[in-house]
């Protein structure tokens, strides 16, 4: 029952792709390079009850122009160590002002539980670099065989980017259905900050639906390096 209730709770808590917001970019790094973003703190608080995770990781590596390899594993303190791990990978074929692809993720196994998953979804952006501006469409569905009974949903976002300089404010919407429970909303702020070699990425969600969680805090680094 202890593992159940642990799995059920990774289901409930999106992943963050493209951190610290829930939303992916249509693009992937250059040949190559590897990314690798660090998530310091997630705090998420519902109805009175306070879970932190810590480390989350996620590690991406450019392997042909316009193709790039996920991997996401995240971990909280007390709950019995890895609660969420995925594999999988972006294709970007449609790159310019308007870039268009699809990113896949395998769902694996943790705390123990069988059973996989996949994650699949549509990502758009729009890059108005004159004006500095960013927006990111998401859509796709999720099958989480993880769970006892397994869930299958979808989810949907949509993030607008500004870049001023080392800043890069933006605002996020996300959705996501699972099963025949109802629909999961969040909306909130986030910063980007470069830092020299390091991002520092920072955002605040707070949830607009009863299945929501109340308020989620993320706390992420990130840095690149090319490998040749």
């Amino acid at each position: 029952m202890a593992v159940a209730g642990a799995v059920l709770a990774l289901a409930a808590a999106p992943a963050a792709a493209f951190p610290p917001y829930r939303s992916t970019d249509a693009g992937t790094a250059d040949p190559w390079v590897f990314e690798a973003r660090l998530g310091l703190l997630r705090l998420r608080r519902d109805r009175g009850d306070t879970v932190y995770s810590s480390p989350l990781l996620r590690l991406n590596f450019g392997l042909l122009r316009g193709v790039e390899l996920i991997s996401e594993l995240e971990v909280r303190p007390g709950r019995g160590g890895l609660t969420d791990a995925a594999f999988g990978a972006k294709w970007v074929p449609v790159q310019g002002r308007w870039s268009l692809g699809m990113e896949t993720l395998l769902l694996l196994p943790v705390l123990n539980a069988g059973g996989t998953g996949v994650e699949s979804q549509l990502v758009l952006t729009y890059r108005d670099d004159a004006r500095g501006l960013r927006l990111h469409l998401n859509g796709g569905g999720v099958h989480d065989g993880r769970p006892e009974p397994s869930e299958k949903g979808w989810r949907a976002s949509a993030l607008a980017e500004l870049k001023r300089g080392r800043y890069r404010p933006g605002l996020e919407v996300f959705a996501r259905k699972l099963g025949s429970g109802p629909v999961e909303v969040l909306l909130g702020p986030g910063l980007i900050v470069d830092v020299g070699r390091v991002d520092v990425r920072l955002s605040l969600h707070v949830g607009l639906t009863a299945a929501a969680p109340d308020i989620v805090l993320d706390v992420w680094t990130s840095t690149a390096v090319a490998l040749r």
